[in-house]
């Protein structure tokens, strides 16, 4: 699989209400942090989460996390 492009080295921490959340995978969305189909033609697919309660959310902004979606902190390594 190709390495994702780096929107930023720091978390998108947002409110989310409860729904279905599409994540980006490859970085080239300019909704980040969620997909708008910038993956097309590419082996990237949007990471679809689902939010039960309105929270706040650390959305990985590095695409490195090895929580996926989530921010783990991977972005301080690089």
């Amino acid at each position: 699989m190709s390495k994702p492009e780096v929107p930023q080295k720091a978390p998108y921490v947002l409110e989310v209400e409860p729904g279905k959340y599409a994540w980006c995978t490859c970085g080239k969305s300019i909704n980040q942090p969620y997909c708008d189909g910038a993956h097309s033609g590419t082996d990237f697919r949007p990471n679809i989460e689902t939010v039960t309660e309105k929270k706040i959310i650390a959305w990985c902004g590095c695409k490195n996390s090895a929580n996926g979606s989530f921010c783990d902190g991977a972005h301080a390594k690089m």
